[in-house]
């Protein structure tokens, strides 16, 4: 007897097996299946998602890992783990020695080695993107490591307190990577370091505050090795404690094989000194005519030491009128010499544009800036901010964007998982001028999906202008029309990692792969028929065709 049923069971043989494994959600916390942090990280694969409640006490738990794809997000608030007197390897809270890492909502604090370089965070793999994290008091907030191909992103985190005092340890130190985009962020308070420190290839601060405040930070910026950075939309403050006289320093320790471009665009910004003879931007002899477009320089000083800089539309001198300069709130009051001074910024030497397109919200946050006539210098539309949050909220003792993202509901300006999101972003819903994971996106940033008028990470963009001008990593920018904006940068790793932008940070980021992403036909293995595409739910259609020749089989002997 022919036996019918085996042709059959090929097929499904040959369609299971290729179907990919399933990510799973593992879960810490009081009453979950894990007690610590740790725990779950050991037993996770790959593209695994790792939920650590905030109720938990997880003090001293510390770990490293090397497991790709993973995503560790906080929830029901934002978990605290001080390191409690340990590290892992001698290094970190965490080691990070995956690829394609997201990071959400989590609190670090407390990392203290004998070398004074322990971090909250020391990032050793290829790609991490951190969203709504609070790092503070250790001896480096985040330490990365070189890594050609590596795109280092922060999304709304406030960098607090940290440093050994040594002045080589700071608020985040990133070396030798492709990129850096720090977007929504606030630095401020470190301890003799840098708030900022970059050596990547390409580098972008974009709608941040970055204030000194009553601390002794050395520079608020420091780019060493130069690279094409671009600073667009930001507040910084230098305290009159600072330990160094100039604000943003560039190419001072020389050009750097790795990093071809020496360009530094300054747009946009407001800087305030309280010290006594600041540099604002101090340039190295190496580097190329520094673009310094409409900023407002508040404090004794001079913008820049570079005399061949092209300085357009910036206040130099006189009272800018700030809303309240000693709370740092730095939007303009009506009757400012800044409204109007402005003049189109331009673009970069490879074609970006250098126009923001939002502005500072204190926390971590920001909203659209609405242009009337000609450009307000300095971060602000004193339009776009009068009727808003702004750069509002004092100096106070850090932490005050605690509670990190809104999960499960909706956040006006700010983040929400499995809601919607006002200015912010959605992951698995809609977003309004924000980036959606596994959807489309209106003027944002599309994981897995696609982007109308944005960038798109693991994919590519069609149309419309590309976000902050920086293109996403691991995607296409082939056919994209328009021109680019300095909206925000295109986070995200390589195979379709979450994406970002300013305006919101989605606190569910995509995974390689986004759910419905069906991959091309597959062979049939010598069956006889076609394998399916290998979408996420294609193989749950197959279950009731198994069941039922499972039955007929079964009648039949």
């Amino acid at each position: 007897m022919r036996p019918r049923s085996l042709p059959f069971a090929a097929c499904l043989a040959v369609t299971f097996s290729a179907l990919p494994a399933l990510a799973a959600t593992l879960e810490v916390g009081p009453g979950k299946a894990y007690a610590k942090p740790c725990a779950a990280i050991a037993a996770a694969k790959a593209g695994d998602t790792i939920e650590i409640d905030a109720a938990g006490s997880y003090d001293g738990d510390v770990c490293a890992w090397s497991t790709s794809g993973l995503t560790i997000r906080g929830v029901n608030g934002r978990p605290h783990i001080d390191a409690a007197g340990k590290s892992s390897q001698g290094k970190a809270i965490w080691v990070v020695a995956g690829d394609d890492t997201v990071i959400e909502n989590v609190e670090l604090s407390g990392c203290v080695v004998p070398d004074d370089n322990g971090a909250a965070i020391r990032q050793e793999g290829r790609n991490l993107t951190l969203r709504g994290a609070w790092l503070h008091h250790n001896q480096d907030g985040l330490l990365a490591g070189d890594k050609d191909g590596s795109t280092i992103t922060l999304e709304r985190c406030e960098l607090s307190h940290n440093g050994a005092g040594d002045g080589y340890s700071h608020n985040l130190y990133v070396n030798h990577v492709d990129k850096l985009v720090i977007t929504e962020c606030w630095s401020h308070d470190a301890k003799i370091g840098h708030l900022l420190k970059s050596r990547a290839k390409e580098t972008w601060v974009t709608y941040s505050r970055l204030t000194d405040q009553g601390g002794t930070a050395s520079y608020e910026l420091d780019l060493p090795n130069g690279g094409s950075a671009y600073v667009i939309g930001n507040l910084f403050h230098q305290s009159a404690t600072t330990d160094n006289s100039s604000m943003i320093s560039y190419l001072a320790e020389g050009a750097h094989a790795k990093n071809p471009g020496h360009d530094l665009y300054v747009v946009h910004n407001t800087f305030v000194s309280d010290a006594g003879n600041a540099t604002f931007v101090r340039m190295g002899a190496a580097a190329d005519p520094l673009r310094l477009v409409n900023n407002v320089f508040v404090g004794p000083g001079t913008p820049t030491n570079q005399a061949g800089a092209t300085s357009l539309g910036n206040l130099t001198k006189g009272d800018p009128l700030l809303v309240d300069r000693a709370k740092f709130d730095y939007r303009l009051l009506p009757g400012s010499p800044a409204i109007d001074l402005g003049v189109d910024p331009g673009t970069s030497s490879g074609g970006v544009s250098l126009t923001p397109t939002r502005q500072y919200v204190h926390p971590t946050s920001s909203e659209p800036r609405v242009l009337h006539g000609a450009p307000d210098a300095g971060a602000y539309e004193v339009q776009g901010a009068a009727g808003g949050a702004g750069g509002a909220a004092g100096a106070g003792a850090g932490g005050s964007s605690a509670g990190g993202s809104s999960a499960g509901g909706s956040s006006a300006g700010g983040s929400s998982a499995g809601g919607s999101s006002a200015g912010g972003s959605s992951a698995g819903g809609s977003s309004a001028g924000g980036s959606s994971a596994g959807g489309a996106s209106a003027g944002g940033a599309s994981a897995g999906g696609s982007s109308a008028g944005g960038a798109s990470a693991g994919g590519s963009s069609a149309g419309g202008s590309m976000a902050a001008g920086a293109p996403s990593a691991g995607s296409s920018a082939a056919g994209k029309s328009g021109a680019a904006t300095a909206g925000a940068p295109s986070a995200g790793g390589t195979g379709g990692a979450a994406a970002g932008r300013a305006g919101g940070a989605g606190t569910a980021g995509a995974s390689a792969g986004a759910v419905g992403a069906a991959a091309p036909e597959g062979d049939d293995g010598g069956c006889g028929c076609r394998v399916a595409p290998r979408a996420t739910t294609g193989w749950i259609a197959l279950l009731p065709l198994a069941l039922v020749l499972r039955r007929r089989r079964a009648t039949r002997a």
